[in-house]
């Protein structure tokens, strides 16, 4: 079997009233390119019908599995059970447009091996923000985020992130946490062995059915000295050096 060149992972979990249209627009935009793709939706233990929604789509591969474990878990599993070269992880309700894509792709063709959506780099644009309370718990994760394991990358938490197949492997292969903080497992870990990750400009659209509790988010804070144990512990292996140089970016976190 061929190989594809792209996939792309989205994590549901009781998403039957946005799926169809994002899966719509996604399947539009994917007709329009010559890139050998699939999609993969995987529900994280829906109680609403999502998986029969996903599979209605067409064209798309459902990953099923109950209960509900969290997304970084579900994130995870449709990561590693991707084939494509190229593994997109992007939200149910395409709150970054899927028409940003290639803004990722060029980084990977320049050598990336990572490439992040962000909204706090110059050239990022936020058409619809989160409420006040929202984006300021947002900007003391993302220093904390910064000061304990990711010095430089701003914005480790917008849900659009491309890996070369060698680094979503190795990334979500070592990564333990199934909550909200597994992005930032994630990029540590492909830090941490020397994947070179690029910070690119986004749009982003809040939508305000998130599911982002204000429990969960605390727990993603909490998770932050988790992921600093286990790098401590040796759970994420040994720091490479980067395969990249110049750049600036910061070398690996240990």
């Amino acid at each position: 079997m061929t190989r594809p060149d792209l996939s792309i992972v989205i994590p549901a979990y009781n998403e039957v009233r946005r799926l169809p249209e994002s899966l719509a627009h996604l399947n539009r935009w994917l007709g329009s390119i010559t890139l050998r793709t699939e999609v993969l939706v995987v529900d994280d233990g829906s109680t609403d019908g999502t998986a029969e929604v996903a599979r209605e789509g067409g064209g798309v591969r459902v990953l099923r599995h109950e209960p509900n474990r969290g997304k970084g878990y579900a994130v995870r599993r449709g990561m590693l059970a991707a084939r494509g070269e190229r593994r997109l992880m992007t939200d149910a309700d395409l709150s970054t447009p899927i028409e940003e894509l290639p803004r990722l792709m060029r980084e990977l063709d320049h050598g990336a091996e990572v490439a992040i959506g962000s909204r706090a780099v110059a050239g990022a644009r936020i058409e619809v923000h989160q409420p006040a309370y929202r984006e300021a718990m947002g900007r003391a994760f993302n220093r904390l985020v910064q000061l304990l394991l990711l010095p430089g990358l701003k914005d480790t938490q917008c849900g659009f992130k491309l890996f070369s197949a060698q680094a979503a492997e190795e990334a979500f292969g070592a990564c333990r946490l199934d909550g909200f903080s597994f992005d930032v497992e994630a990029l540590f870990v492909a830090r941490r062995r020397g994947r070179r990750i690029a910070e690119v400009p986004v749009v982003w659209r809040n939508d305000q059915a998130s599911r982002v509790s204000l429990g969960g988010g605390g727990a993603a804070f909490a998770d932050l000295f988790r992921i600093r144990l286990l790098a401590w512990r040796g759970v994420y292996g040994p720091v490479v050096a980067s395969k990249a140089a110049g750049g600036g970016e910061p070398g690996p976190s240990t």
